[in-house]
């Protein structure tokens, strides 16, 4: 049996385009919300090594813009994992797992070629 998990937060508007698209496609899934459902190191982990720390830190959201300075510039493949514990807001959004295959963030294209439609 495949599980297809999608990450995200309720309120995003790319999270709520990706659902809206999934169920437009009748594909099956399941919805984490990160801040209610809660994440764990070893998930954000595993989104790194498959997607790269810098693909699944969100530079361009407030959370990210509201950060001391000094803080932002200590970010580093070391101690991101901490950071997006800590501010689960600069997880981009959604990520998709699909049986392990990770996806960061949402376009309907891509998402067309990995479910085949």
């Amino acid at each position: 049996m495949t599980e297809t998990i999608l990450y995200g937060i309720k309120n995003c508007d790319t999270v709520k385009k990706a659902r809206h698209w999934l169920d437009e496609q009748q594909v099956s899934y399941r919805f984490h919300d990160v801040r209610t459902d809660g994440l764990d190191p070893q998930m954000i982990e595993s989104w790194i090594a498959a997607a790269g720390w810098e693909k699944v830190l969100n530079k361009v959201g407030t959370t990210w813009r509201k950060l001391e300075p000094a803080v932002k510039e200590q970010v580093s493949a070391d101690n991101v994992v901490d950071l997006l514990m800590e501010y689960p807001a600069m997880i981009k959004r959604p990520v998709l797992d699909q049986n392990g295959t990770i996806t960061v963030g949402f376009r309907p294209n891509q998402y067309a070629l990995l479910f085949n439609l």
